[in-house]
């Protein structure tokens, strides 16, 4: 059941119409930080202090960032935060995918980033929640799971909320607008 659950997730949450802003890939990634220690021969750099990692209309923020460099020079960066949070806009639309977690891991190389604890990603009205949500920016698909969630209490379950689509003219998903009380 649960399989099926993130399967129906996975279908509904993906659009094969739009993906993560495309130049944001090609842009050089810009760090602010408090303090940053910068090890060149292991390729290692601690970001601490209230850090601003941009690249394009990426933007990742938390108490303390890790950055290491393969020797391909493609970089993953781990946020860590009491709430790290993650935003980048979707390709040809005024939309924003943003997540939360306790830990945010981002690899340039397969663009995915991963949210951990208490994780949470939002799409327009949509959102996933579970102790791990994995996003692919190429791609625009979550995947969530309940690993790494504490053991002891009731389990943890993912848990989505998936609003409906209106269909244009032309047959495209438009989201359905929904009055706030």
């Amino acid at each position: 059941m649960q399989n099926r659950l993130l399967l129906l997730c996975l279908v509904l949450f993906y659009s094969a119409h739009s993906f993560a802003e495309r130049a944001d890939r090609d842009k050089p990634i810009d760090i602010d930080a408090d303090q940053a220690i910068v090890d060149d021969a292991k390729q290692i750099s601690t970001f601490l202090g209230r850090v601003v990692l941009t690249q394009g209309t990426m933007v990742i923020k938390g108490d303390k960032l890790l950055v290491v460099q393969d020797k391909s020079g493609f970089k993953h960066g781990t946020a860590y935060g009491q709430t790290a949070s993650f935003r980048q806009k979707r390709e040809g639309l005024n939309e924003y995918v943003e997540g939360y977690g306790e830990r945010i891991e981002y690899d340039t190389h397969s663009d995915t980033v991963d949210f951990y604890v208490q994780a949470r990603v939002k799409r327009a009205q949509d959102e996933v929640r579970g102790e791990h949500v994995i996003y692919n920016s190429k791609t625009e698909i979550f995947q969530a799971d309940a690993k790494g969630a504490a053991t002891t209490g009731a389990p943890v379950r993912v848990h989505a909320v998936l609003y409906p689509k209106a269909k244009t003219a032309e047959g495209a998903d438009v989201p359905v607008a929904v009055e706030k009380k």
